[in-house]
């Protein structure tokens, strides 16, 4: 190809329940930033490393469900580079997400914007980490980037 463009790999940035609400939903815990400064954090690293970012966000587990299948097919055509997930509340309940990313194989990063570990017991489990490359939580919205700086060196020779 000679369109850079269209040469780039995709990292698929998908966001599940309630995070819609950053910025205005527990700042203590999520911080004061928005969905669309994740989004354009996320697209503006991913472009540093010539990378194309997709970022999506749902309330609905079938549509990430979707999505990761999306990225699969890409991850077959070898388009993909990687997935990062912040699955919400899901990420405690969804053995349906943890299915997804099994079936398709996809590299995944699962991030969370506060440490779950800290946190009320329920949230000590998750259904995703077996199926994931790697699982980052604690680090605020930085982590998105840290996640995309992560996926970029994925498939390079060590240095």
């Amino acid at each position: 190809m000679t369109d850079t463009t269209a040469a780039r790999r995709i990292v698929f940035v998908l966001n599940g329940p309630n995070l819609n609400l950053l910025g205005t939903r527990e700042p203590q815990v999520y911080g004061q930033q928005t969905l669309a400064d994740v989004e354009a954090l996320c697209q503006q690293r991913a472009a540093q490393h010539g990378l194309q970012a997709r970022c999506h966000q749902s309330n609905h587990e079938g549509a990430l469900i979707d999505w990761i299948h999306e990225a699969g097919r890409l991850h077959q055509q070898g388009m993909l580079a990687g997935v990062v997930l912040n699955a919400g509340a899901y990420t405690h309940t969804s053995i349906a997400l943890h299915d997804a990313i099994k079936g398709t194989g996809v590299p995944l990063i699962e991030l969370h914007i506060s440490n779950v570990h800290a946190r009320e017991p329920f949230r000590h489990h998750s259904y995703i980490a077996s199926a994931a490359k790697a699982v980052m939580c604690g680090l605020g919205v930085a982590g998105y980037g840290l996640a995309i700086d992560a996926i970029a060196q994925w498939g390079q020779p060590p240095q």
